[in-house]
């Protein structure tokens, strides 16, 4: 399955790798003074460095391979239908709305980073600016008209 990235989600992304590497010095210090205690079978400190460790290297490798693998979408401004990628604006609920379309890596409501994976991002994918359409929430169906398309 292809993964995609905004421009935006790339720089998050190796960013939030520098900050991995940069933790990793210090969990394997903790790692070396806990051991340094002794007995390593009941050692709460050495069990949770080493716990830390692998979830940081874990992650450093799961960012890795994303940015390895990653398809990065730019905002298609000639387009006509909403694509991932794309900025939009719809009326939902009387109110006007501004989202992005993006991949799952990046995914944030609160932010206005829809999937396009959701529910929602399916229903929005390929409508044209002036269309509306009928999209099944949790809390029912709701109606959307697409305002503007970037």
């Amino acid at each position: 399955m292809t993964r995609f990235l905004t421009p935006e989600g790339r720089i998050k992304i190796q960013q939030e790798l520098v900050d991995l590497y940069g933790q990793k010095p210090q969990i394997i210090e903790r790692l070396k003074n806990a051991k340094e205690l002794g007995d390593l079978s009941e050692n709460a400190e050495y069990t949770t460095a080493k716990d830390d460790l692998a979830r940081t290297e874990s992650r450093i490798l799961e960012l890795r391979n994303l940015l390895r693998n990653a398809e990065i979408i730019i905002s298609c401004h000639e387009s006509s239908s909403i694509k991932i990628g794309s900025k939009i604006k719809i009326e939902l609920n009387q109110e006007i709305k501004e989202y992005t379309l993006v991949g799952t890596e990046e995914t944030d409501p609160a932010k206005g980073l829809i999937s396009y994976q959701s529910p929602f991002g399916q229903a929005l994918l390929e409508k044209k600016e002036g269309e509306e359409t009928q999209i099944k929430t949790p809390r029912g169906v709701v109606k959307v008209k697409i305002i503007k398309i970037n």
